[in-house]
């Protein structure tokens, strides 16, 4: 949710789209177009009937995005994108789950609310299910982190997160995952932001800058859309805590900030390790020790999805604001963001995934278009899966 002005309407980005593969669930694939669009023009890939959030690519490329329970109780939350339809994954019957049937339904086993999908290092793909529909009261036993295998499209791990880790009100966003396989880095956008490390071996999970000034939504930031604040019909405007959430690609800096904020933070990595001295040591005096350790890595504006490339190293940030999607040079101590795509079709710019050659898929999840801002949109907010070729940074 960016805090920049309207810039001009990118005329390269609109003549460039190409369309080359679009569905809408139960709808027909698009047809693929022969020529490939220049670097950073948009290419839409896919097309559905609901509001979409995450995406991400496996290491074969295969897609796979989800739709959260926020203003319907769809049909569909998690799926792979394949053969231009969209399938729901891994089976049915994780996707079985429906809200007037949440006392019926097992909550571990079955997606309450997913928000996000993110490709791990060893090929696999995780779900992260903070089990909040509407945004609102948790489902107990529902919030959890959960492996596909994906050379048998089975779940392999659930690790199931307590009050402790999730508490009423929390809204687990988005995940990292260690080059090692064996740390997992999440953001709680909910109403007390913090972020959570866990233990993928063990299973175990702490929650740490807990209601940390740099995990929570800045006062002092008012996020905008068309020059004027989005606010729901009482008054409240966007209030998500910490939720954009990188890894440097060494996995030893992590990133993040809110979404109603405008300050990009990261820590050592090593810091956050879960040695016997934290552990002991009281969440107040432990969290005072990681906060000194802190650092203001710049300022994104308000900001939703955040991605390191692997291929240029460089930090990609979708600014929903503004339409746009920005890059910032982490090898630059203080570098300003540059506006990479500015498109109009970019409403919202959600989340991000990266395809084995280094293509960028982003979604648009139309946030300031749904029923929590405009009381008269439909339940079923038709969004878009896109794509671009970022152009290689210039030799420094």
């Amino acid at each position: 949710m960016p805090l920049f002005p309207t810039a001009p309407f990118s005329r390269a980005a609109t003549l460039f789209a190409v369309l080359v593969a679009g569905t809408s669930l139960g709808g027909a694939p698009a047809t693929a177009q022969p020529a490939p669009p220049p670097g950073n023009a948009l290419t839409k890939v896919a097309s559905f009937e609901h509001q979409v959030t995450g995406v991400t690519v496996s290491r074969d490329g295969r897609i796979f995005v989800n739709f959260p329970r926020w203003t319907e109780d769809t049909a569909v939350s998690v799926a792979e994108v394949k053969d231009g339809k969209v399938v729901p994954f891994p089976d049915a019957a994780w996707n079985s789950w429906r809200n007037a049937k949440k006392d019926e339904v097992s909550p571990g086993d079955h997606w309450i609310c997913v928000q996000s999908v993110v490709a791990s290092p060893d090929g696999n793909v995780w779900v992260l299910d903070p089990a909040a529909p509407a945004m609102g009261a948790l489902v107990p036993g529902g919030p959890k982190l959960v492996e596909i295998d994906l050379k048998t499209n089975r779940p392999a791990r659930t690790i199931a997160f307590d009050e402790t880790v999730a508490p009423q009100g929390s809204y687990l966003n988005d995940v990292r995952f260690a080059p090692d396989g064996k740390t997992a880095y999440l953001t709680d956008s909910g109403a007390k932001g913090a972020l959570v490390v866990v233990d993928l071996d063990s299973g175990k999970a702490r929650r740490v800058l807990d209601g940390d000034p740099s995990t929570q939504p800045d006062k002092g930031v008012t996020v905008t859309y068309d020059g004027k604040p989005l606010r729901r019909p009482d008054g409240r405007g966007v209030e998500f805590a910490a939720d954009g959430i990188a890894l440097s690609p060494d996995g030893k800096t992590l990133y993040w900030q809110a979404i109603k904020g405008k300050t990009l933070y990261s820590l050592p990595t090593e810091a956050l390790a879960g040695g016997v001295t934290q552990a002991l040591m009281p969440t107040a005096l432990a969290d005072k020790s990681l906060a000194g350790r802190i650092e203001t890595v710049g300022e994104n504006g308000p900001a939703d999805g955040l991605i390191i490339s692997r291929h240029d190293g460089r930090m990609y940030i979708t600014s929903p604001q503004d339409d746009s999607i920005k890059v910032r040079d982490l090898s630059a101590k203080g570098a300003a963001t540059a506006t990479v795509i500015k498109d109009a079709r970019l409403r919202w710019p959600d989340t991000f995934g990266e395809g084995p050659d280094g293509t960028l898929y982003v979604t648009t999840s139309r946030i300031q278009d749904s029923a929590f801002y405009k009381p008269d949109a439909p339940a079923a907010l038709p969004t878009d899966l896109w794509s671009f070729k970022p152009v290689a940074a210039p030799a420094r």
